[in-house]
């Protein structure tokens, strides 16, 4: 089997309302979506995503100049892609578009190993599990009413999630901690509850605020400051005695070697974009297992249940429903609030043409 094209699409996804979070107003995830067809009738499929669609077309340009690094390679050869791609891109480095860059068509690939297996992706590296925790991720933002927080974290346990994330960012520590109490009232003690802040506090400030949460029993305390201030998250880390989780803005594996080697978080949380695709996230899981770090995931749920069903050290999916509308089938939960690994080759989810089409940019 060999690789004969790569085809390129761009989708306009909007959300349902805008979403305001600490850093603006958020309106879609367009995406990039990546189709690596073969000459055997196999394609694979991987995507890269702008927020509010903001220089989308810089991920289809890095995406189409690989495109002479698979044509005609075999599929259970990608390493070699892989090798030749970051060597290529030396140039630009290796963070930002051209972990971008890599990281769709990445995702391609494994998908089309999968598929030409017959295998899920997890079952192709052997899995550690058949399903695995899931958060609701995809409300609670800043722009609601405490009534409405409520009412949504309510929502989230009836839909069968056991546990979910709300944001941080309000002007003051007190609306922010008035916040934070009513939606632990709503769902009460044994819920885990996240709280984002995304990344607006400064180190004093982030303490400040922390150590007022801590009688909420906080799961994790995430991105309080600069993602590339890894001192002062570590300085955070060990002033509190909620876990820090970090990662999501960092890229490569190389970039959770480097927070690892700072002990900036208690959790990392890859991101399957800034690694470079499945391959770097996998890397970046194992490092942190021999740091004994758990990791989550960020974004990308679709793509990212399968790879956090082989880790050991996997704590948590994020379930972001923004891609939901892509894809041909959903993600399902068992009666525990765990995700279920879907048994269908590949990602075990395929975009749905039909959407594809009615979503084109």
């Amino acid at each position: 089997m060999k690789i004969t094209r790569l085809l390129t699409k761009t989708v306009q996804v909007p959300f349902r309302k805008p979403i305001l979070s600490a850093l603006g107003e958020l309106r879609s995830a367009d995406s990039v979506l990546i189709f690596i067809e073969t000459d055997a009738g196999l394609v694979g499929e991987g995507l890269s995503m702008a927020l509010n669609g903001v220089r989308l077309s810089v991920l289809v340009e890095m995406a189409r100049s690989l495109e002479p690094l698979i044509l005609g390679l075999d599929p259970t050869l990608d390493g070699s892609f892989r090798t030749r791609a970051w060597r290529e891109l030396n140039f630009f480095g290796t963070q930002g578009v051209s972990a971008m860059g890599i990281a769709g068509i990445d995702m391609a690939l494994w998908d089309l190993r999968g598929k030409a297996a017959g295998l899920n992706v997890a079952r192709l590296l052997g899995a550690c599990r058949t399903e695995v925790p899931a958060y609701a991720s995809g409300g609670l933002w800043l722009s609601a009413s405490i009534d409405e927080l409520q009412r949504e974290a309510e929502a989230f346990l009836q839909q069968g999630f056991r546990a979910m994330k709300m944001r941080l960012g309000k002007p003051s520590h007190d609306e922010d901690v008035a916040r934070v109490r009513a939606v632990r009232e709503a769902i009460g003690p044994d819920v885990p509850l996240m709280a984002d802040a995304n990344q607006h506090m400064t180190v004093t400030n982030a303490i400040r605020l922390g150590r007022r949460l801590e009688e909420f029993g906080l799961a994790w305390f995430e991105e309080p400051i600069r993602y590339d201030d890894h001192a002062g998250e570590a300085a955070i880390a060990a002033a509190l005695d909620t876990p820090l989780a970090s990662g999501e803005t960092e890229y490569t594996s190389r970039g959770m070697l480097r927070m690892l080697e700072a002990r900036s978080a208690d959790i990392l949380m890859p991101d399957l974009q800034r690694m470079g695709g499945p391959t770097e996230f996998l890397k970046a899981g194992h490092i942190a297992e021999a740091y004994a770090i758990p990791v989550s995931s960020h974004l990308y749920s679709e793509m990212s249940l399968p790879l956090l069903a082989t880790l050991p050290n996997a704590l948590i999916l994020e379930h972001m429903p923004w891609f939901e509308e892509l894809y041909g089938a959903r993600i399902e939960l068992d009666g525990n609030g765990h995700a279920k690994l879907p048994d269908r080759p590949g990602w075990g989810f395929s975009f749905d043409q039909a959407a594809v089409r009615r979503l084109a940019g």
